[in-house]
């Protein structure tokens, strides 16, 4: 009897001691590794990236995220470029332009946040009933040539009967920091402008917000992550969209009050009923993306405003640019959890 107890104490001590190293090894497996993240600014616009910080998702995952602000497309995707990034939030169309460009297949596109133009049509008097017929003879201060917003603009011109430059005045030399002081000075009949500066000049009563660039386009991948096939480790890169699809999850989920109240730390000059104000505009138009799925059929409509905007160096097919295994496997993970 004695023996027995000697060698079931003996097995106890042996298993003991294999859980202790198995845990050891898990914690040594699950290190927290650290992302740099340059996005294109910083905006309400991307609110369920905030509710993932915020909420400790990437925390979860193991990640620690390096912010940076890269204040532009062009600024942020030369990051990425010169390896200052390992993953980039910036428009769909800035890695397009480098794969057509440079020939190049090492950049992708992995996960979508936002899938509307979060953009607005600001009018120096209150006009009711707007209609774009209302363009027409008048000056709008635009966005930078190239650009996505901009590439909006002109295709929601065109489906409203509006040829740009010729019908309307299209200014598009002003910084876009500077559009709404610009506008303020009295530059501009209309001003195009996204939140929260559209709903200040509004505040203000300087303007009157009459149209959505985001309702009048539809959906496309406006804001997407971007990273190099040669420097993506798959396994890190489902993590980090597993953070972000539970921040799209979440948002989805809860009001613009509670959204505010978790991202208010990120927009400190930024009234808690103006921050609600914004959130709640983002949501009633679906701009926050549900799933970080690049849809092929959006990527598609993207093209089509590209090519009638006159910039788009050459058709980019889907498969070469997109990458949504990462998406759909931690849809589909987080779906059966």
């Amino acid at each position: 009897m004695y023996r027995v107890k000697k060698l079931v104490i003996g097995l106890m001590i042996i298993l003991l001691t294999l859980l202790v190293a198995c845990q050891s090894t898990d914690v040594q497996d699950k290190k927290v590794e650290t992302i740099t993240l340059v996005e294109v600014t910083h905006s309400i616009f991307y609110a369920p990236q905030y509710v993932s910080k915020n909420l400790g998702f990437f925390t979860e995952e193991n990640i620690e995220i390096e912010w940076v602000n890269g204040n532009g497309g062009d600024k942020t995707m030369t990051a990425l470029l010169a390896d200052q990034a390992d993953i980039i939030l910036v428009g769909a169309e800035a890695g397009l332009y480098v794969t057509a460009r440079s020939q190049s297949t090492d950049i992708i596109a992995f996960a979508q946040l936002t899938q509307t133009d979060g953009s607005f049509l600001v009018a120096r008097h209150p006009i009711t009933p707007f209609t774009w017929e209302q363009l027409k003879g008048k000056t709008l201060l635009g966005q930078r040539r190239g650009g996505m917003p901009q590439m909006v603009s002109e295709y929601v011109q065109k489906q409203n009967q509006i040829i740009p430059h010729q019908d309307v005045a299209l200014i598009q030399n002003i910084d876009y920091k500077n559009l709404s002081s610009a506008f303020v000075a009295g530059t501009g009949d209309f001003v195009q402008l996204f939140e929260p500066m559209a709903s200040k000049i509004e505040a203000q009563g300087y303007g009157k917000i009459v149209a959505s660039f985001g309702t009048e386009s539809g959906h496309l991948p406006y804001t997407c992550y971007v990273t190099k096939k040669s420097k993506q480790e798959p396994e890190l890169l489902k993590r980090f969209t597993r953070a972000i699809q539970k921040g799209q999850s979440w948002v989805k989920t809860h009001s613009a009050t509670e959204i505010a109240s978790v991202i208010q730390e990120d927009f400190p000059d930024i009234s808690k009923e103006n921050l609600i104000q914004v959130v709640d505009r983002y949501k009633k138009q679906a701009s926050y993306a549900e799933d970080t799925i690049i849809d092929e059929e959006e990527y598609q409509r993207m093209l089509t405003i590209m090519k009638e905007a006159n910039e788009l160096p050459k058709v980019i097919p889907y498969d070469l640019y997109i990458n949504t295994t990462y998406a759909e496997e931690v849809k589909q993970e987080l779906k059966q959890e």
